[in-house]
């Protein structure tokens, strides 16, 4: 079969099962086959729901082609608005912290746009824990297993630089709307943020005081509905907040700044 059918062919049988970008994910698929039995083992993979960037083994973020193996959350796009602001923020050299970092892709994306720093990295999931490790040790980073700030080496009190959050926070009754490849392939703990969303952001927020450096940041990414709430913890918790939103990518944050001593 000539090329040119050949991705005719695959998008066809992706945009029949709903893929919503077909052709670009079927130039994708042939691109990765070794093989015609591999790609149609692929394209059967995607047909049946499991996200592309599963099948393929990767996902292009902020510019740097970052691993995600089946099992672990897969960035989204909106996310590298979080990364870009960090990284306005952020200097060469700093203590980074990716807590909640799943694949490790939010943190390593900033280290490669700084072009160094101290990069940390935790998860309470094993299995994201082995995949981070993945994309932040070839940048000279840790990723350790473990609850939030609890899973950090205790030398880090008081001297880390940039927390960046993208805990889960989809509420608990909300996780069934989701896309059917997000729901049933990611790990829950990644998506479930507890009856309102903001379980896990409130933990970030108490131990952020502890953590952070004199004239430290928080970025922590959530909805838009959220974002006043998320606000609020993080204000409750002593630190300087704003809102920031993306329009063109769906995207919402909260800074949170600690004093200067």
């Amino acid at each position: 079969m000539a090329p040119v059918t050949w991705r005719m062919s695959v998008a066809t049988t992706l945009r029949d099962a709903g893929c919503v970008f077909a052709e670009d994910e079927a130039q994708l698929l042939i691109e990765a086959a070794t093989s015609p039995d591999h790609l149609d083992f692929m394209v059967d993979q995607r047909v049946n729901g499991l996200p592309l960037e599963h099948i393929l083994g990767w996902v292009d973020f902020c510019g740097s082609r970052m691993v995600v193996e089946p099992g672990v959350f897969v960035p989204r796009r909106r996310t590298e608005f979080l990364v870009r602001q960090a990284a306005k923020i952020a200097w060469p050299g700093g203590v980074v912290v990716d807590l909640c970092c799943g694949s490790g892709a939010i943190g390593a994306a900033l280290s490669d746009l700084l072009g160094s720093c101290e990069l940390y990295a935790a998860d309470i999931d094993p299995v994201a824990v082995s995949c981070a490790r993945k994309n932040v040790e070839p940048r000279g980073g840790r990723v350790f297993e473990g609850d939030l700030y609890a899973a950090l080496p205790l030398e880090l009190r008081g001297r880390v630089d940039v927390v960046l959050a993208n805990a889960p926070y989809v509420p608990t009754g909300s996780i069934g709307m989701m896309p059917p490849e997000a729901r049933l392939h990611e790990p829950m703990v990644a998506l479930d943020g507890g009856t309102d969303g903001l379980d896990v952001q409130r933990r970030v927020a108490v131990g952020a005081g502890e953590w952070l450096a004199p004239g430290g940041w928080v970025l922590v990414e959530t909805s838009r509905q959220q974002a006043p709430e998320t606000a609020a913890l993080l204000t409750g918790a002593g630190l300087m907040a704003r809102v920031l939103t993306d329009e063109d990518h769906d995207a919402t944050l909260v800074v949170g700044a600690a004093r200067s001593h």
